[in-house]
């Protein structure tokens, strides 16, 4: 079969490879809409997972399944499927902590193009098919369903831990898809004020109608000062980071009140060390909470999210900027995630 793949860092190409076979829980998988991330981008030309050689890329694709092994229960050739883009492996230690994400040691619960092939491809493999795939209604589009799989949960997760009080302030630093996600799962959650970070007007403007009240352009001014400044210096109760270098820690620090909380959703792909603020995080003595997390997947985060579109809670669609059709477009939508043009949100490609 045909894919798209990482040959090395900083190398991607199309190569040919045996179509996946499924075991007894397993099921094969025809993409018919697949997103890159920026992940993609970060595990390519930053190595931010390290070294992968000829390992097929994407890991957010909606789908029809082909095939399934001999103990699926609930899933059938021929069904469209929401496919996460965390697909745990629930017969684990990990999973009686509670902490799917970290199935099999940390971070292993994101296996496609990190520790298995992804979904760039005429065909993927998903384990576990009962637990890790979601019936997709026939009322939500291809471009709304590819992004429940990973922007949509990532960005909520944000909100999740948070954990966000009725009208809190909020702060979301980067608004590009994950931020813009975490704007309106921020807003879902019962936030106040909204303070969305970024520069991009088509992100801006997608962010007020999810909820954000106030845009900060960091073009325009340190940030920190600029959310201090807004707040009449006494800053926000919760933080979100969704993009950004490693030095924005150090912005979420200043920013948050004591007693408050700071969620990561982004991933940093460079870099030894994290810096945070000293004398803002009270020498360490401030009770500012920091948590960072992969996002949640699964059949059942799936199903809940898909409720939330499907009752039109939420058009997580607006976010698709770009849609091209055809396999062979896979690469200039990636392309397209790394350069970041001023009128992106997200490149989707239906297969």
């Amino acid at each position: 079969m045909k894919a798209f793949a990482m040959l090395k860092i900083g190398e991607t190409g199309w190569i040919e490879k045996e179509k996946p076979v499924a075991g007894p829980y397993d099921a094969i998988v025809k993409p018919l809409a697949v997103a890159p991330c920026t992940s993609d981008i970060h595990t390519v030309f930053e190595g931010g997972v390290g070294e992968r050689n000829n390992m097929i890329l994407g890991h957010e694709a909606v789908g029809q399944v082909v095939e399934i092994g001999d103990e699926v229960e609930d899933f059938q050739p021929g069904d469209k499927v929401v496919v996460p883009a965390i697909t745990p492996s629930w017969n684990t230690r990990e999973i009686q902590n509670e902490r799917h994400q970290h199935s099999g040691g940390m971070l292993a619960g994101w296996k496609f193009s990190n520790i298995k092939d992804g979904v760039f491809a005429e065909y993927f493999h998903v384990d576990d098919a009962d637990m890790n795939l979601a019936h997709l209604p026939e009322n939500i589009s291809l471009e709304s369903a590819v992004m429940i799989t990973d922007m949509m949960t990532t960005g909520f997760h944000g909100a999740e831990m948070a954990e966000i009080e009725f009208g809190d302030t909020v702060a979301v630093i980067g608004i590009g898809p994950v931020g813009l996600m975490a704007v309106a799962g921020s807003s879902l959650k019962g936030a106040g004020r909204i303070i969305a970070v970024g520069s991009r007007p088509n992100c801006v403007k997608v962010a007020q109608e999810y909820g954000a009240h106030d845009i900060i352009n960091y073009k325009n001014g340190d940030t920190a000062e600029q959310i201090m400044d807004l707040t009449d210096g006494k800053g926000v109760d919760r933080t979100i980071i969704a993009g950004g270098n490693i030095n924005i820690f150090s912005t979420a620090v200043k920013i948050t009140k004591a007693n408050g909380n700071i969620a990561n959703i982004n991933y940093f792909g460079e870099g030894e060390n994290i810096p945070i603020n000293r004398a803002e995080w009270g020498c360490g003595m401030a009770h500012k909470t920091i948590r960072g997390g992969l996002c949640p997947g699964g059949r059942v985060r799936m199903e809940k999210l898909i409720e939330l579109v499907k009752y039109e809670k939420i058009d997580p669609s607006m976010m698709a900027t770009h849609v091209y059709e055809g396999i062979d477009k896979i690469e200039d939508a990636l392309l397209l995630m790394k350069d970041k043009p001023r009128d992106l949100i997200k490149p989707v490609v239906k297969m």
